[in-house]
């Protein structure tokens, strides 16, 4: 029921959901770009109209009855970003704790402009030894869906390169929000 909802949903919005979900038992997903809570929203009617079982963080603060519920099952997982939790290593015991874990994340971290992408979803997929899969969002076009998996065995930089390629020609819902593609340079990876 709640599959065709979301389907509808898609077909009379304009949108189409394209790309194939890997077939992988873990992976983490890169959600971009993300420049308005109406990303979120699309991501979940793709995730139910496709039934998709992937996880996401949300802001802790919706997780109000009955709004936290329904985030709940749709796969949502709390998260305070007020205060540090170590949460790239709480999220790799939970990839080793798990038989299949998709995990989508937002690296902007937030909607507004920054000149840096979060480096979490990076160290969490290196640490947990799974591939990251680049999903995206297009609204000049109007389309959503799972694009390509890194290479294994790329370096950071290349990796980098293989995501800016990937994404840049996609429009995001507020383009003047859309940072640069990069990681911190005081940040290193240990590869």
């Amino acid at each position: 029921m709640l599959q065709k909802l979301a389907r509808l949903i898609l077909k009379t919005c304009g949108w189409e959901a394209v790309g194939e979900v890997p077939p992988l038992d873990k992976a983490v997903f890169v959600a971009a770009p993300h420049t308005s809570n109406w990303d979120g929203i699309w991501l979940l009617v793709y995730k139910v109209a496709l039934r998709v079982d992937i996880r996401f963080l949300a802001k802790h603060t919706l997780f109000w009855w009955p709004l936290g519920t329904l985030l709940k099952a749709l796969g949502a997982m709390p998260l305070d970003r007020s205060v540090a939790h170590d949460t790239v290593n709480q999220l790799v015991e939970t990839f080793a704790a798990e038989d299949h874990l998709f995990l989508a994340l937002a690296p902007e971290g937030t909607r507004r402009w920054k000149p840096y992408w979060k480096t979490g979803f990076y160290q969490i997929a290196k640490s947990a030894n799974v591939p990251i899969v680049l999903a995206f969002i297009d609204y000049k076009n109007k389309r959503l869906g799972v694009g390509i998996t890194l290479p294994e065995g790329q370096t950071m930089e290349q990796d980098l390169k293989s995501i800016r390629e990937f994404y840049a020609p996609f429009t995001a819902a507020v383009p003047k929000r859309r940072g640069p593609i990069a990681f911190p340079p005081e940040w290193e990876c240990h590869e």
